[in-house]
């Protein structure tokens, strides 16, 4: 299931996951995946968390993948909680990455959690330009047709709190993908700066829905 997005003369699907997909080009677009994140948190000495997040988040883009047969892929940052969680996620989830990654155009965006190489081949990009859009990290005021993540948006809806995607006319704002990430409201005075009066929320999960983005 997902929702149609007309942006900038382009179709776009935006899915119950939270990945966006480029039909046009055969295109899925992911942000903010923080694989390792229970290996990084212990590894620092913080909340012990069950070291599940690296295959529960594979698990949903292989699907993503076969459900969508997409050709290229873009991560647009933070794909990795830190420099060090590639090096620490069990080798069977490497080599899934891996095997994801074969025979289609991959390319990583920097994010603010993994602002170095990435050694496990794709493309490594601060941004990337394919027209009509440029895919970055985090959002920069001004921008038209920017495509990004970082702010792990959501928002609430009869009570219950969902990863969303924000959209206006100008940018497009991706929920974290990875399933051990947190969120920041929608009605946050960074995102508000950000979106136009008249952004939508596209509440992500079993049922994808369209509404005006809570202030």
């Amino acid at each position: 299931m997902h929702h149609a997005l007309f942006f900038h003369g382009e179709t776009l699907h935006l899915m119950s996951s939270g990945a966006l997909y480029w039909p046009a080009r055969k295109t899925l677009a992911v942000s903010d995946l923080h694989l390792g994140k229970s290996e990084r948190l212990a590894r620092r000495g913080g909340t012990l968390l069950p070291p599940y997040e690296t295959q529960a988040t594979l698990e949903k883009l292989d699907r993503d993948l076969e459900a969508t047969e997409a050709e290229a892929v873009i991560c647009l940052g933070d794909s990795f909680d830190d420099l060090a969680a590639l090096d620490g996620i069990e080798e069977a989830s490497r080599l899934w990455l891996v095997r994801l990654m074969a025979g289609r155009s991959w390319t990583w965006i920097t994010g603010n959690h993994d602002p170095g190489p990435i050694e496990i081949g794709g493309t490594h990009r601060a941004e990337l330009k394919l027209q009509p859009f440029t895919f970055r990290h985090i959002a920069e005021p001004g921008e038209r047709a920017e495509i990004s993540g970082h702010y792990h948006p959501k928002a609430r809806l009869a009570g219950q709190s969902r990863p969303c995607f924000l959209a206006d006319a100008q940018r497009l704002i991706l929920p974290a993908y990875g399933v051990y990430t947190g969120g920041l409201r929608s009605h946050d005075a960074t995102l508000t700066a950000l979106m136009a009066k008249d952004a939508l929320a596209i509440l992500t999960g079993p049922r994808v829905l369209a509404i005006p983005m809570p202030r």
